[in-house]
């Protein structure tokens, strides 16, 4: 089975989407949901018209506020501050559910408590911009919650203090109970298409499938008699660990596969720079990227609806793709590339089809063993599901956890890593919008969107644009200690003074040029993308 800090971890959804209309009070964090996960959203909106209540904590006036009982529009970065001033209050008054922590948790006396007392709802006002009164009003209504969901995303993870915000949720929905049980939980929505389903199968630089760490020797063990080679224990390197690596010449070479970190990277030129100086670049991807145009080999890969194999979603959701057209020209399937390349290079990877590779899924990690193609015929399934007569996991946890007891985690708010100062006086904030997806490689080639929003912007408030004579559509130029962009100023009380937003789907504009790939998550090296200084000026 899989433990919490596993789950949390792999960004996977404790509860079913589903579970989202059975809510009775959704809390909804860091995440532009309407916009970025539209179906999850009218889920959201199901649940309020059935009387749930609905509380956004967003530094942007994101649109799925229009149905919120409570908007919380705390200060890009101070998540921390929020969270710990909320469970003051549930502390203070008694909200907690004393037999969940008593008979389910561990670390909730002494060290912790102190610590919470510090964050009161006047300390949590000074430091997030929330006033006190709403601080209060949005513990007491998800303290008194029977079935609270939280929901969040990158504006919450995409911090230099990322992995503190994700204790945080774990640590409110510990002290409430809200976790082991059906309609509540911690669901981070994930970003893209299949990336529960690749970290779930090892594409993270520490574990094997299945969350199954390198380092231990039992697990290495155990995945060398699978595929019959030497393994190293030794932790790979994160995405942005190895642009500093490959700076300091110690990695050579790169294989990026469906991924444009020339636009999607903090501190873009930085990146650009970095992978022209490698010996040898190598891009699988659909189009042609502006990671694809500099390097050295470029496979053309085949897209979801030209291969056969399997997606996880979100909600640990197993789903059976099948091929609907052949890939166009010499595009090959993902897996088709892997397996020439490995028997190029000398192991030989005898998979007569995509089920044989799943049967070995189900051998590596116990969690998925009783998931098969004949069973998929039939519909999705949420790991875990251990064996052949298992119905799947709708949610997790249910009658304790696989470790024990969950643990509280004694978390203090720290400042961003970059604040806005007389020199750079605004606070950036990045991210999607509704039109476009991710660096735009997909849908900036649709002309029915383009024709929707085909250019860069920056949201701008009204009377910053006041103070800095900006009007409504005029060119302004955005700088940070790291570069310069040029783009339209949109007028919006969307963001509150102070604050400013630019999506980075767009090349010509590329906000990641402004970003810091330095300010780094100390714990899993997520760069913090949603915070950096920057200065406006007229063009």
């Amino acid at each position: 089975m899989v433990g919490l800090a596993t789950v949390f971890g792999s960004g996977a959804m404790t509860n079913s989407i589903e579970e989202i209309e059975n809510n009775d009070l959704i809390f909804v964090i860091g995440s532009n949901t309407k916009e970025n996960h539209p179906i999850v959203a009218l889920r959201m909106i199901k649940a309020v018209r059935k009387g749930a209540k609905l509380i956004i904590a967003d530094p942007r006036r994101v649109p799925l506020v229009r149905f919120a009982h409570l908007w919380l529009q705390q200060r890009p970065g101070t998540d921390v501050a929020l969270l710990n001033s909320m469970m003051h209050v549930i502390i203070k008054e008694d909200l907690v559910d004393r037999d969940f922590i008593i008979n389910m948790t561990e670390g909730f006396e002494k060290e912790f408590l102190e610590n919470i007392e510090e964050y009161t709802p006047e300390v949590g006002e000074k430091i997030t911009g929330v006033p006190r009164k709403k601080i209060i009003e949005a513990a007491r209504l998800y303290g008194r919650a029977e079935r609270a969901g939280i929901y969040y995303t990158m504006g919450i993870t995409q911090h230099s203090h990322g992995s503190d915000n994700v204790f945080s949720i774990a640590n409110l929905a510990l002290m409430t109970g809200n976790l082991g049980k059906e309609n509540s939980g911690v669901n981070p929505l994930r970003g893209q298409n299949n990336v529960q389903g690749s970290t779930d199968m090892g594409c993270l630089p520490d574990n094997y499938p299945g969350y199954q760490k390198v380092h231990l020797p039992a697990v290495k063990e155990k995945f060398e008699r699978l595929w019959g080679v030497p393994l190293s224990d030794k932790p790979g390197l994160t995405a942005t660990e190895m642009i500093f690596e490959a700076e300091a010449g110690k990695l050579r070479a790169m294989y990026i596969m469906g991924e444009n970190p020339v636009l999607s990277d903090p501190e873009v030129e930085h990146t650009l720079k970095v992978l022209k100086g490698l010996d040898f670049l190598v891009v699988q991807d659909i189009f042609m990227t502006e990671t694809a145009e500099i390097a050295d080999v470029v496979l053309p890969a085949a897209s979801f609806a030209e291969k056969d194999g399997t997606f996880t979603n979100t909600e640990r959701r197993v789903q059976r793709i099948r091929r609907a057209v052949k890939p166009p020209g010499e595009a090959k399937e993902d897996s088709w590339i892997i397996i020439e390349l490995s028997r190029r290079m000398g192991y030989e990877m005898n998979y007569a089809n995509m089920a044989e590779v799943f049967r070995e899924i189900g051998k590596a990690w116990p969690a998925v063993a009783g998931i098969t193609y004949s069973r998929l015929e039939q519909g999705g399934l949420q790991w875990p599901c251990p064996t052949l007569d298992h119905p799947g996991t709708k949610y997790l946890f249910k009658g304790g956890f696989p470790r024990g007891k969950g643990r509280f985690t004694v978390v203090r708010y720290r400042d961003p890593m970059e604040m806005a100062d007389e020199q750079y006086p605004f606070v950036l904030t990045t991210g999607r919008q509704l039109f476009h997806y991710h660096t735009g490689s997909m849908t900036r080639k649709v002309n029915a969107i383009n024709r929707v929003c085909s250019e860069p912007y920056i949201e701008l408030n009204p009377d910053d644009a006041l103070s800095l004579d900006i009007k409504d559509g005029q060119m302004v130029k955005v700088s940070s200690r790291r570069g310069s962009i040029t783009l339209k100023a949109y007028l919006t009380e969307i963001v509150e003074r102070g604050v400013v937003f630019i999506p980075f789907h767009f090349r010509e504009a590329a906000v990641n040029k402004l970003t810091d790939s330095r300010a780094l998550d100390p714990l899993c090296k997520i760069p913090e993308l949603k915070v950096c200084a920057v200065r406006i000026e007229k063009v």
